[in-house]
């Protein structure tokens, strides 16, 4: 557990807005923990935040920080406060190849509703707007492939930089972390389970969660 931990990317994460399929949301979460992105965050202005399914999330939820905001400008002040660049994924003529990005740097990738894309203001705020190139007669990807492709691009670009190797975290971050973990899994016997009851609930308060 601490040595997953410690490869834990806080400089990558990714903003969902308005997806509508839990599926998908689950799917992203998914390919978060996969990759070792530390947090996800997310924006539902004109949707209802979906249920997480974790039977297609494989409990991801459990080990990523999961923030939600309420619009998309309070979302990437709060990334830009912590050093982010932010890029929206979109379908347009000017948008740049998702391939030339450094995802070596602090990043928040921004995938949008499965039907509108992302919103006027998640484009227009953003750092930069990225497409991933396509080589066939389809145009564009199911939001939950397109966040795991680039999640793994990202994955591949920081491990030749050898970001997996050491810990993005001082060790006070990582000791109350792993503490946070194993509280989540009663591992530590040291704990009372009503310490337990305590952060539980605060985290699982960061999302709607449905047990599948």
């Amino acid at each position: 557990m601490r040595g997953t931990l410690a490869r834990r990317q806080p400089g990558l994460t990714v903003v969902i807005e308005n997806v509508h399929d839990p599926h998908n949301v689950s799917a992203v979460l998914r390919s978060c923990d996969a990759v070792g992105a530390a947090s996800a965050h997310l924006v539902y202005t004109i949707e209802e935040m979906p249920l997480i399914h974790s039977g297609v999330a494989a409990s991801a939820q459990r080990w990523i920080d999961v923030h939600q905001h309420d619009d998309i400008d309070a979302c990437y002040q709060a990334l830009r406060g912590t050093g982010f660049s932010i890029y929206a994924t979109e379908l347009s003529h000017d948008a740049a190849d998702f391939y030339e990005l450094d995802l070596t740097r602090p990043t928040a990738l921004v995938f949008g509703n499965e039907t509108r894309g992302v919103s006027e203001d998640a484009s227009r705020l953003a750092d930069g707007r990225v497409t991933i190139p396509m080589m066939g007669m389809v145009e564009s990807l199911n939001i939950s492939v397109a966040c795991a492709v680039s999640m793994f691009e990202a994955s591949r670009q920081r491990r030749v930089a050898g970001m997996y190797d050491t810990t993005g975290w001082n060790e006070g971050e990582l000791e109350e972390r792993l503490r946070e973990w194993l509280v989540r899994e009663r591992r530590d016997p040291s704990v009372a389970s009503s310490a337990f009851e305590a952060v539980v609930p605060r985290a699982r308060n960061r999302y709607e969660f449905r047990e599948e």
